[in-house]
């Protein structure tokens, strides 16, 4: 029985960390969002805010998640120009 309930608990605990990463995924797409606004007004920017979420994203422990990359204020100018 204890590899049974060690099974769940490590479901369990996969599932939060999924969750997590959703909700931390919709959150750096909004703050990304917020600076190719910045960016297209020629306003000053700042990726702090997406990449202090990036990495907790990173330290989450689901294997099946990708990493994602760290953006910088050129990636953003670049992504603007490109459109």
């Amino acid at each position: 029985m204890s590899v049974h309930k060690d099974l769940i608990k490590h479901a369990v605990d996969q599932n939060k960390a999924y969750n997590e990463f959703l909700k931390l995924d919709e959150l750096r797409e909004v703050f990304i969002e917020e600076a190719i606004a910045l960016c297209k007004q020629g306003q000053p920017f700042s990726t702090d805010k997406i990449n202090q979420v990036t990495n907790q994203m990173n330290r989450l422990t689901v294997r099946m998640l990708p990493k994602r990359k760290y953006v910088t204020v050129e990636m953003v100018q670049e992504y603007v120009k490109s459109k």
